[in-house]
């Protein structure tokens, strides 16, 4: 009776696998599929997708769109150096902030820890508007043309340090008290005790802030106008403000359609060169963004 019961469970085993491998499958393809195609059209010919339309083969290969990506490519190099320096300050001073702010809101002998986080949340449904703040970073904070420009606006995110709080809730409040009781002070129970336990909680994070580091433009157009501090997304979004124009005029006669600089493919192009990045980095840190997610989800 009971070999019996084994081969019909393991039966069923094998045809959830199969199911499940089968359901995952079709699932990953429908997910590549839109990849791919952004890929194949950057390679393809303009006036072929304008015609045609987009395919999961190039019709004619054409690097066109690269080509006009990689024209400047000292252009293309320092705005990749920027959106890096950028990335990579910003991420690590937003982390260090984040984590510390969410350690003292989890803190059960910080009385006033619920009126701060009334007010942290606060701040998350009302802002100064775009001009009281474009006048505190120009004229008071005199960040016109500078690096911190492009840093600072990012630096903090009212969800960003709720979920790092609730991560830190998870830790049993046992060790904080541990480590005071054998002498510990504030700041080394948070780099001792505390930190090394929210690597995942920091990897989730951190993810989340560098892609918002990485894929910022806006503030670059409020507070830069020199070229050499273009990030690498305002420059390609300027390229394709370009393109686009270049497009429209020769549509409309004003100039010769072959000087006309590719639109379509060059969005797609575009969207390779910001992507790419992003796409090798995730793999890394796939595992503790998920476990980093799930303890932010369910802790209160």
């Amino acid at each position: 009776m009971k070999s019996r019961n084994h081969v019909r469970d393991d039966k069923g085993s094998r045809s959830f696998a199969i199911i499940g491998y089968t359901v995952m499958t079709i699932v990953t393809i429908i997910s590549f599929v839109p990849f791919w195609l952004m890929l194949t059209a950057s390679i393809s010919d303009e006036m072929d997708v304008l015609t045609k339309g987009f395919s999961l083969i190039p019709r004619k290969l054409s690097f066109a769109a690269y080509k006009s990506i990689f024209g400047g490519f000292q252009q293309l190099l320092r705005s990749y150096g920027v959106t890096i320096f950028v990335t990579a300050v910003g991420t690590v001073i937003s982390l260090l902030l984040t984590s510390m702010t969410g350690y003292v809101l989890m803190r059960q002998d910080f009385k006033a820890r619920n009126k701060v986080s009334f007010f942290i949340y606060f701040t998350s449904l009302f802002s100064g508007g775009v001009i009281p703040i474009y006048i505190l970073y120009v004229k008071y904070l005199q960040l016109k043309n500078s690096i911190w420009a492009l840093i600072l606006p990012c630096i903090l995110s009212p969800w960003n340090i709720f979920l790092m709080r609730n991560y830190m809730k998870s830790i049993p409040y046992s060790l904080v008290d541990a480590a005071t009781i054998d002498g510990a002070n504030d700041w080394q129970t948070y780099i001792r005790v505390i930190m090394p336990l929210c690597k995942a909680g920091l990897a989730t994070v951190g993810l989340f802030v560098a892609l918002t580091f990485w894929n910022d433009w806006y503030h670059a157009s409020l507070y830069v106008t020199k070229e050499s501090l273009y990030p690498l997304q305002y420059l390609l979004h300027r390229m394709l403000s370009n393109a686009e124009y270049m497009r429209q005029a020769a549509a409309s006669g004003a100039l010769v359609e072959e000087m006309a600089a590719p639109s379509e493919t060059l969005k797609m192009a575009t969207a390779i060169v910001v992507t790419g990045p992003i796409l090798l980095l995730y793999p890394f840190i796939q595992k503790y963004f998920v476990k980093g997610i799930m303890v932010g989800s369910i802790k209160g």
